[in-house]
C-alpha cells in the first residue's frame, strides 16, 4: 500500500523544523548507505547524531503520534528516528531497495523496515525534478508532495529520486516496523478502518452495525498483530 498523508507538519511546525535544519552542517549522504545504495546515491544529509537532526526528528515523531491517518495506515510498533536529506545541482538517488533491517548507530535500537516514509519539507514549486518514484505491481508512481505531507510506501519496493535541476529538495525520511508485517493484511485493516469511520459519520459510533464492524477490525488486528 502506498498512501499520501497530508499535513503531518502544520505551517508552524514546518517553519520550526526548517529553522533547525537549514543552518546545520550537511555531509555526504552515503554516510548511512549500504553497498548497493552507495552506487546510486548522490545527495547530502544531516549527521544522525547532530543536535539539529535529533531536535527536528523529535518534533516529527511527536507529530506522527498525533496523526490518526499515519497510525491507521502504518500501525506502528517502532519508528526509526527521522533522518534528513537534501538534493540540488543535479543530485539524485537512482533505483534501489531499502535495507530490511535498520540499526541506529551507536545503540542497540533496530527495526525491521516494513514501511518507508518520506516527509516533504520544501514546497514542490521551489525546485524542479526531485520526484520520488515508487514501483509496484501496477507500475511506477511519481510523487512530489506539498511541504508537511508524508508519503508512506512498502520498504520492499524499488524506488528512486529524480535529479533536482533547480532549487533544493529537502525531506525527512525514516522507516517503520509495523505491528502487522504483511502488507496485504495491513491494507485490509486500513480499508476496513476507513470504511467504518466514513459510515459512522452518518450512522454514529453507537450504531449496532458499526460496533460489530469495529469488533471485526480488532479481531483481525488481534489475529495478525505482532507486539
Amino acid at each position: 500500500m502506498m498512501i499520501a498523508i497530508p499535513g503531518v507538519l502544520d505551517t508552524e511546525s514546518l517553519t520550526r523544523c526548517r529553522a533547525l535544519i537549514d543552518g546545520a552542517e550537511w555531509i555526504d549522504g552515503n554516510a548511512t548507505s549500504g553497498a548497493q545504495s552507495a552506487l546510486a546515491k548522490r545527495n547530502r544529509q544531516l549527521p544522525e547524531d547532530s543536535q539539529a537532526a535529533r531536535d527536528a526528528g523529535s518534533m516529527i515523531l511527536d507529530a506522527l503520534s498525533k496523526s490518526s491517518s499515519f497510525v491507521a495506515a502504518a500501525l506502528p510498533l517502532k519508528v526509526f528516528p527521522p533522518l534528513f536529506n537534501s538534493y540540488e545541482g543535479g543530485e539524485r538517488f537512482d533505483t534501489h531497495v531499502d535495507n530490511a533491517i535498520r540499526i541506529k548507530r551507536g545503540s542497540d535500537f533496530r527495526i525491521r523496515s516494513d514501511l518507508s516514509a518520506t516527509l516533504f519539507l520544501a514546497e514542490p514549486d521551489s525546485y524542479d525534478g526531485g520526484e520520488l518514484t515508487v514501483e509496484d505491481h501496477l507500475g511506477s508512481h511519481s510523487v512530489k508532495l506539498a511541504a508537511g505531507d508524508l508519503l508512506l510506501y512498502p520498504a520492499s519496493s524499488l524506488h528512486s529520486v529524480a535529479p533536482v535541476t533547480r532549487g533544493r529538495r529537502i525531506c525527512a525520511f525514516f522507516w517503520v516496523q509495523s505491528m502487522v508485517r504483511d502488507d496485504g493484511a495491513r491494507t485490509t485493516l486500513y480499508d476496513l478502518d476507513t470504511a467504518i469511520q466514513t459510515v459512522a459519520v452518518d450512522r454514529g459510533q453507537d450504531d449496532p452495525a458499526i460496533i460489530r464492524l469495529t469488533g471485526v477490525y480488532h479481531n483481525l488486528l488481534r489475529r495478525w498483530a505482532e507486539v
